[in-house]
């Protein structure tokens, strides 16, 4: 199973395509997403909605399974996540989806194949794994307008629960203060974003603890849930990723109709929550079109 555990990161930050190039990627969406990223477009080039097309060229990438299959085949279906308002609020560069794929039918090894995407800042980032349900979360610590940290910080504090709020306020400076809160709020939005509920979840009953940011684990409305897993690390350039690993039945019910299986022996997904968190595999997005398998007589010619 731990060939299914995938990380990749790609660095953004310094693709200018052409009208050509982004129309190809633009076309690895769903037709009814297009109007969300091409409102960002100018004069044929992309100004900010680049994100969600290479996260789309993530989702179809191959794995180095041995199969030559797709990562990520997605389903029809994507579940209706609403999650809270990003800090930032840029939505362009924050939609939060979790989505599933039917891989087992191609590799029984992986009874529950899933995965899900995140995008922010410099970075587009996609976490799989083949059992327990998986949330991922990128946040670039930024201040929008021109609030001070504390002003801005302070539009969220009910998300948090006092013990988090005592700690992010008590960090250190304002620019530690800031780092703080994003570290909680990248957790939370993995958590949520696992489980396919958003805003049907009470953030601020939801209580990370840590030891130095290792170590991690949950309590919600006072009882520490020993069925997930969590990891925060930096991907570079500030930015801040969270994964979490959880039980397929604390998925939201029209999430879990997604899902090939719900239910698992204890000790079978005993061994889906201890498998071990890969490294992210950090990618250009020319690396990545060459790793998805993309050819360039494949890029279609898709009318902005």
């Amino acid at each position: 199973m731990e060939k299914a555990v995938e990380r990749w990161a790609v660095d953004i930050s310094e693709w200018n395509p052409t009208s050509h190039q982004f129309s190809f990627a633009l076309s690895l969406l769903p037709q009814h997403h297009h109007s969300s990223v091409t409102r960002f477009v100018k004069n044929g080039r992309s100004e900010t909605g680049t994100g969600e097309p290479i996260a789309s060229i993530c989702e179809n990438g191959r794995s180095e399974t041995g199969t030559g299959e797709p990562v990520a085949s997605v389903c029809s279906s994507t579940s209706s996540v609403g999650n809270p308002i990003p800090p930032n609020n840029h939505k362009a560069h924050n939609r939060r989806q979790t989505l599933s794929v039917e891989y087992d039918e191609v590799n029984p090894e992986f009874p529950n194949f899933n995965f899900n995407t995140s995008h922010h800042g410099d970075y587009v980032a996609i976490a799989s794994e083949p059992l327990c349900l998986v949330g991922l979360d990128i946040v670039s610590p930024i201040v929008p307008g021109k609030e001070t940290i504390l002003e801005f910080i302070q539009n969220f504090s009910q998300y948090f629960s006092a013990w988090e709020w005592n700690c992010i306020v008590n960090a250190g400076s304002s620019d530690e203060i800031l780092v703080e809160f994003y570290r909680y709020w990248s957790l939370k939005e993995a958590f949520v974003k696992a489980m396919g509920t958003g805003l049907a979840y009470r953030l601020d009953n939801v209580e990370f603890h840590h030891t130095n940011w290792t170590n991690i684990y949950v309590n919600v409305n006072g009882e520490v849930k020993n069925e997930w897993r969590f990891w925060l690390s930096e991907l570079g350039k500030g930015h801040l990723v969270s994964i979490a690993r959880g039980h397929p039945r604390l998925a939201a019910e029209s999430y879990k109709r997604t899902l090939k299986r719900v239910d698992f022996g204890e000790e079978e997904y005993r061994f889906g929550l201890h498998l071990p968190n890969a490294s992210f595999k950090l990618l250009t997005v020319d690396g990545l079109q060459l790793v998805a398998g993309f050819e360039a007589d494949e890029v279609a010619d898709v009318e902005l």
